[in-house]
């Protein structure tokens, strides 16, 4: 029996779980999420608890019974508390503002990088600190938003400049070796 999925998904005051089949819809203070699940699986809400079992012990259903109390767990999270990832703008006159809900980039570009919140997400950026928070109830959502805005400004190995996860270990690679023979 799967450890993880053995366990069940305690449902907290003020969200409310609905399950049909293999379709779970999650509501609570932050949001609404649905998800459907693949064949495999029972899913059933007894007591306020969500609990997962398998039909049968082939190895993919095996591997979809872990994965399967995971996804509702994070269902249950993020409508209740919510999912922040937290991103560091790191250079000279790198810097991001928010207006109107739009997050915008100013990064070494010619020019600033709009970025507009997909539904459910929003921002927050802190000019004294250089931050960006990508906030929301999909985990998996807040993790990809996050993602795409790393992508505009990768962090680049030789001064660390760019945007990088907060706590990211940025590889760094020496300079020049100067040996100072060059051409008279």
């Amino acid at each position: 029996m799967s450890r993880i999925g053995r366990l069940p998904v305690v449902v907290p005051a003020g969200v409310t779980v609905d399950v049909e089949g293999l379709k779970v819809s999650v509501k609570g203070p932050n949001g609404k999420l649905e998800k459907e699940f693949i064949p495999g699986v029972d899913i059933k809400l007894e007591n306020n608890q969500v609990l997962v079992s398998r039909e049968n012990d082939q190895p993919k259903t095996k591997a979809l019974h872990g994965t399967t109390r995971a996804l509702i767990q994070s269902m249950v999270t993020g409508v209740s508390t919510g999912f922040t990832k937290v991103l560091e703008v790191e250079g000279v006159g790198y810097r991001a503002e928010v207006e109107n809900g739009v997050l915008t980039l100013y990064v070494g570009y010619s020019h600033p990088v709009p970025i507009p919140p997909p539904d459910g997400i929003k921002f927050e950026a802190d000019t004294r600190t250089r931050q960006i928070r990508v906030i929301g109830a999909d985990k998996e959502l807040v993790g990809q938003v996050a993602a795409n805005i790393r992508e505009v400004r990768p962090p680049e190995p030789y001064k660390g400049k760019g945007i990088h996860y907060l706590g990211e270990k940025i590889r760094r690679k020496a300079g020049k070796s100067g040996k100072g023979k060059g051409k008279k």
